[in-house]
């Protein structure tokens, strides 16, 4: 089974089911009130759900849909990035970096050349012919594509000079952003409402569009048509990271400082004070080093998290101003939107690989049965499973010194199963081998292995399947479970008996479960 994104904090989500939601892999809420979904599964299946205003799930049509709808676009091709404006409309990026884009449309910000609403995804392909797109990003209106090669293209809503062409006219179709960006290679690209920023791998910073609050970081607030560079992050550092909320900027460098600008009405900039600047001021100074900030063109809310793991919030959350860095209870940057975000909607695609970084728990569960790293054998029913001494020693598990160890006693299933849970400390088995396990966890002693196999076959017990648990439960004298499986059978007596299973039993215990059903009046009409 996949690590899952967890997606349990978003209230869209949980129109889904269990089940549906141990298949999503990567996800993103979005729209006007947070309530549009997009998700994209292990199966690499693309799925929708939510409000559908502006056509913007793809669907097809404008119906609102509270059941996951899927599209079938993309048939297994891989989502890299993917973005929405606030319009709503909907940019996604592939893995082999073709462009699609649907929703809204009265700017051109899908880039097909009209202003025709997109009820289903298209392919974009206009000026990019021969690049491959992999980034892109949405403000409120106009959009922008990020190039393999480290060109960046912009159309839309331009009535700002967002999309950095020179004029203030609506651009239909992708063009490429030149002036200043000429024969640079940009690595990133962010998008506030009504303006654009682009990085570039020496770790500069430009932006263009409106400036009004600030939010381009040059020192006044002019809008600009074309590029111009922060010159007051030169030689402070190579930008890292870089994100754009509503109308403010935060830029993290390589070294973990924080610096942001722009508008502060909400005290999103995190000073202390929601005095609006025109160029970058650093916070969280005192911190210990920052390695990730999260902000959205949708919201006025920011997030930063630290070097150990600690998430802290600040800016416009649920309705509240908070002008100083807030340190949540929160794991990840996320969780911040999802719980606080006005709207509560994804500042990125979240994602299982968004930055490859797994916990010592899902690095162990990787390593079961590997045999490129393991160093002991187990051998069952003529079939290896391969583990790490240490840790089993870990957890309790002592082994004599042999290289490979034989386990008679046990069928292969059953043991596998049980060293799988010494990694991973769950239990994934069908409830007739659970049986044997519950036996071995008996035999070793094991009582959180006892509880979870009781759990499956209690769980699992069917009206098919009863009367050979019970079977197993009296081979392996497992009287709490007998109890529970007799008393199932003889509460489902009619069908129970009308099983194959029933009939296969050996005599003697079939007269003993009619001897004792009858004593309990299991047969009186």
């Amino acid at each position: 089974s996949h690590p899952m994104v967890d997606v349990s904090k978003w209230p869209l989500f949980s129109l889904l089911s269990t089940e549906e939601l141990a298949t999503v892999r990567q996800a993103c809420v979005f729209g006007t009130s947070a309530n549009e979904a997009i998700y994209i599964t292990h199966g690499n299946e693309v799925f929708v759900i939510g409000l559908n205003s502006s056509s913007c799930l793809g669907t097809g049509d404008s119906l609102s849909t509270v059941v996951p709808k899927k599209l079938d676009f993309l048939q297994g091709k891989k989502v890299v990035s993917l973005s929405y404006g606030s319009g709503p409309h909907v940019l996604l990026a592939t893995e082999d970096g073709q462009l699609f884009a649907w929703g809204h449309n009265g700017y051109s910000q899908l880039g097909n050349g009209n202003t025709n609403q997109g009820v289903s995804p298209l392919l974009i392909t206009a000026n990019l012919q021969n690049k491959k797109v992999r980034e892109v990003a949405c403000g409120s209106h106009h959009s922008m594509a990020l190039t393999q090669d480290g060109e960046v293209f912009a159309w839309g809503y331009n009535n700002c000079g967002q999309i950095g062409s020179g004029s203030t006219a609506n651009q239909p179709y992708p063009r490429r952003v030149t002036g200043c960006l000429q024969g640079k290679t940009a690595v990133g690209i962010t998008c506030g409402q009504t303006s654009s920023m682009a990085l570039i791998d020496n770790g500069e910073v430009y932006g263009w569009g409106y400036n009004g609050n600030g939010q381009l970081g040059i020192g006044n607030n002019g809008n600009q048509l074309t590029p111009c560079r922060l010159a007051v992050l030169q030689g402070l550092f190579p930008v890292f990271q870089i994100v754009s909320g509503y109308s403010h900027c935060l830029a993290l460098t390589d070294e973990g400082l924080l610096y942001s600008w722009g508008a502060n009405t909400y005290g999103q900039l995190g000073t202390g004070n929601k005095n609006n600047h025109l160029s970058p001021v650093q916070i969280m100074a005192d911190k210990e080093r920052i390695v990730e900030v999260a902000a959205c063109h949708s919201t006025h809310t920011s997030a930063a998290k630290t070097q150990s793991g600690q998430v802290y919030m600040w800016g416009q959350c649920r309705g509240q101003s908070i002008i100083v860095p807030h340190l949540t209870h929160f794991s990840n940057t996320d969780d911040v939107f999802a719980c606080f975000g006005t709207p509560s909607v994804m500042w990125r695609l979240m994602s299982m690989e968004h930055d490859g970084f797994m916990t010592v728990a899902e690095a162990l569960k990787k390593e079961f049965d590997n045999p490129e790293t393991s160093d002991l054998k187990f051998s069952v029913d003529g079939k290896c499973i391969h583990v790490h001494k240490a840790v089993l020693k870990i957890r309790c598990w002592t082994e004599d010194q042999q290289e490979v160890i034989e386990i008679g006693q046990f069928s292969y299933p059953v043991y596998r199963s049980f060293l799988q849970f010494l990694y991973t400390d769950t239990v994934d088995l069908p409830p007739e081998d659970a049986i044997g396990l519950l036996d071995l966890a008996t035999s070793y002693c094991e009582n959180r292995l006892k509880r979870l196999c009781q759990q499956i076959i209690k769980r699992g017990i069917t009206v098919g399947n009863a009367f050979t648990l019970l079977s197993a439960a009296i081979r392996y004298d497992a009287e709490d479970l007998e109890l529970f499986c007799f008393r199932f059978c003889v509460n489902h007596l009619t069908q129970v008996t009308q099983t194959g299973a029933f009939w296969q039993v050996d005599g003697a215990m079939l007269k003993e479960f009619i001897s004792k059903a009858s004593r309990c009046g299991a047969f009186k009409n």
